[in-house]
């Protein structure tokens, strides 16, 4: 077999990312604030870019937005009742009562090392509960054993438990525990809660009372239901994650919205809120080198190239805000009924339908929807979320998933408490209603949801 060796030419296209390119492509996937900072790095970057003075009007806006966001967020935290734990309800959240205003001044372990140095322990003890409140985690608990720390300080784990206890009698209460059951006993006695039968519950029977088996404990106890009634209602008063109220405080997550949707007279109109970028000029001083003879080549090479950048950059702008128009009309379009009646009537989308109708590549529809807000009449929205997979009708009809979801919410929020619905059940139910769905799917969604199986949600 013979090897020859030759040289052949060949036409090939290869798409290369300039430094222009890969910038408006960083650009188009950078929500409002982010382009805010991006806008004002390149500005100090590039002398021929000023921002036009506007009596710092944008600033204002943005800081009016971020306020006006702090309180819903801060609103929304104190109302949700999703991680209270098995048995917790909104109505016992109701019940609770919160002190804001230490979580908003300090963090959790500032809160704990202020209480520990009060105290003025001697030099050693203080050591401990520093690397004890070091290990407590945002919920209040003790993430590392009694058993590692004291191999870690090298001292008698007895030393170590005796400053965990003192720690445990801290504010808030519930703090320094290493486990939920070991939680809810502390805040039980410091509060003079803790009864033989609520302390017998808390170690033996959650469980069982998670899944309202209030009679079962009752005849294993043996003691009127009536009485489990009322253990149970002292348990739901205590705080199953008592560093909670600081760290969620420090989290708080601003969202200004890049697009505003407004109906109008039956109309739905869309901005794009570019208002609150900064507004970009090119310095004449600058611009007027290139045009005046007597400056070396160096110096007008260097204008020149700074002067393409600051055109570039405010063409992407420009693109990006005309992109996102579009892709936001093409979805306010095509989710209007869900704009008009509500959840159930979100239907399915992909990157793909939305990339198709506006003769754009999918990358760019992505990049154009990444962490980015829409605020509308029902509320605001990441735009992501109106992009929903899809379940086949009977008809040959779509319905997403996050409205199958919805109506399984609405079922199950209906139902029996005596006699809740079956997974199976809730399938029958929406495949009469004409949505082609299994049982297993149904289950797939209720735990999304959050929402317990028929067993544990029946009331007996």
């Amino acid at each position: 077999m013979t090897m020859d060796f030759g040289l052949n030419l060949e036409q090939t296209q290869k798409l290369i990312l300039t430094p222009e390119l890969k910038q408006a492509i960083t650009i188009l996937q950078l929500n409002t604030l982010e382009l805010v900072n991006f806008i004002e790095q390149q500005v100090e970057a590039n002398p021929l870019l000023e921002i036009e003075n506007d009596d710092d009007k944008e600033v204002d806006e943005i800081e009016e937005m971020e306020e006006r966001q702090e309180m819903r967020e801060i609103a929304e935290y104190f109302a949700d009742s999703s991680d209270l734990g098995p048995g917790f309800s909104q109505k016992d959240e109701e019940k609770r009562s919160y002190e804001p205003a230490s979580s908003a001044d300090n963090s959790l372990w500032e809160h704990l090392s202020f209480q520990l140095h009060f105290l003025k322990l001697p030099q050693l003890d203080n050591k401990i509960g520093e690397f004890i409140i070091g290990n407590i985690d945002e919920n209040g608990y003790l993430t590392c054993a009694p058993e590692e720390i004291a191999e870690i300080l090298k001292i008698e784990k007895e030393v170590v438990l005796r400053v965990l206890k003192i720690i445990q009698n801290f504010d808030p209460p519930g703090v320094g525990a290493r486990g939920l059951l070991e939680c809810l006993l502390i805040q039980a006695e410091q509060k003079n809660l803790l009864t033989p039968l609520i302390k017998e519950i808390i170690t033996n029977y959650l469980p069982d009372l998670a899944q309202s088996k209030y009679l079962k404990v009752a005849n294993r106890l043996g003691v009127a239901v009536e009485e489990v009634y009322r253990a149970m209602e002292v348990i739901k008063s205590l705080d199953p994650k008592p560093g909670r109220n600081f760290a969620a405080l420090k989290e708080v997550r601003y969202v200004v919205p890049d697009i505003t949707v407004e109906k109008v007279e039956g109309e739905y109109i869309i901005l794009v809120n570019d208002s609150l970028l900064p507004r970009l000029n090119i310095n004449n001083v600058y611009r007027n080198i290139l045009k005046q003879k007597g400056h070396d080549e160096k110096t007008k090479k260097y204008v020149e190239k700074k002067l393409n950048q600051a055109i570039w950059l405010i063409k992407s702008i420009e693109q990006r805000r005309f992109t996102l128009y579009r892709v936001a009309r093409f979805i306010v379009d095509y989710q209007r009924e869900f704009l008009e009646y509500g959840l159930k009537y979100l239907k399915p989308l992909t990157l793909k339908q939305v990339a198709k109708e506006l003769n754009l590549h999918e990358s760019t529809i992505s990049r154009a929807c990444a962490n980015k807000y829409m605020a509308t009449p029902r509320g605001t929205f990441e735009l992501k979320y109106f992009f929903a997979t899809a379940l086949e009708s009977e008809k040959g009809n779509f319905s997403s998933s996050t409205s199958i979801k919805a109506q399984i919410k609405e079922l199950i929020a209906r139902e029996n408490p005596q006699d809740p619905l079956s997974d199976q059940k809730i399938a029958d139910i929406l495949t009469q209603g004409g949505v082609k769905i299994s049982r297993r799917t149904v289950a797939k969604y209720r735990e999304e949801l959050g929402i317990l199986a028929a067993a544990k949600r029946r009331k007996v």
